[in-house]
């Protein structure tokens, strides 16, 4: 649902408009503002020889509870939509992109690399390379890192990084014994056969496998491991709800005031044209205070309401 290009200053393929567009951001600045930027940035400035990679522009779709106005869509939509409000904030040409990156935790099983289908679906040319990354809540980070990786080592010159995730829709599972009658019922060459693994299910066969909100190795939810965080570092209960008060809080006033340009307005199928966040809940102490631990009972400090909402 997110989307941002990363680039090295080249010369080539770039097109005129994109080009002009780079060198009036630049022109733009007042001399004295601009004066004063170098002399802060001085120490950030590229090296003779040493690449200056920057971050061009970046863009995304407004961010939504599960289950609500996006609960008929695939993953890929999102971040197809997120891609083509790139292009057109910036009017890259498509054929200036070397490689897309996206990131991702809980992958759709039919659209596995979501970055391909995406930049398919947003008309990109089927021979520009893109490939998914998945590690965890820092899998969009990781997309941005390699793309300033591959600048960096001169494999490419521009490269567009982005993250999705879908909580609206999420892949469930028959149960493992179920799985494995039904792969042997595909493969059941008589009638006699399939008739007998038919029979050899059981209401136990029929549960269903949710996805794992808990790392496959220690079995810790991230709500429990944030509450460990939060112990481990003397973050309290009252903290959090202050910081998390004050997120909403600013989220709000900026939503009101129009300075959130990063979003693009997505029109759902069916549906209508969503142009803002709809998670931003503005509350009051007193009213965090009443909530109780959303994990570590009784005695955790991470609530549902000052945690981060589902998408």
């Amino acid at each position: 649902m997110a989307a941002m290009l990363l680039s090295t200053m080249r010369s080539g393929s770039v097109s005129p408009s994109w080009a002009v567009r780079l060198a009036a951001r630049s022109l733009s600045t007042t001399s004295p503002l601009q004066a004063q930027v170098q002399t802060k940035s001085k120490k950030t400035l590229a090296r003779p020889g040493v690449k200056n990679i920057v971050l061009v522009e970046g863009v995304r779709t407004p961010f939504l509870l599960s289950g609500t106005t996006y609960a008929d869509l695939m993953p890929h939509d999102l971040a197809r939509a997120a891609l083509q409000g790139l292009l057109h904030k910036t009017g890259l040409p498509k054929d200036a992109v070397d490689y897309i990156i996206y990131g991702t935790v809980i992958q759709e099983v039919k659209t596995s690399n979501i970055a391909r289908e995406a930049a398919l679906g947003a008309g990109f040319s089927d021979r520009i390379p893109a490939h998914t990354v998945t590690m965890a809540c820092i899998s969009s980070n990781v997309a941005m890192t390699s793309a300033v990786g591959m600048i960096a080592a001169g494999q490419c010159d521009s490269v567009v990084a982005g993250g999705v995730e879908f909580m609206s829709d999420v892949p469930i599972r028959h149960s493992r014994k179920m799985r494995k009658t039904m792969l042997s019922l595909s493969k059941a060459k008589t009638l006699g056969q399939r008739l007998g693994l038919i029979g050899s299910i059981r209401m136990a066969h029929l549960s269903p496998e949710l996805p794992a909100v808990a790392e496959f190795s220690t079995a810790e939810t991230m709500g429990h491991s944030a509450d460990r965080l939060a112990a481990a570092f003397g973050v309290t209960r009252l903290e959090q709800d202050e910081f998390s008060v004050r997120s909403h809080t600013l989220a709000k006033k900026a939503q009101d005031a129009g300075l959130l340009e990063d979003v693009i307005s997505f029109k759902v199928p069916g549906r209508d044209i969503v142009s803002k966040d709809n998670g931003i809940r503005v509350s009051s102490m007193e009213q965090m205070g009443k909530l109780k631990a959303a994990f570590i009972k009784p005695h955790g400090t991470v609530t549902a309401a000052n945690s981060s909402f589902l998408v």
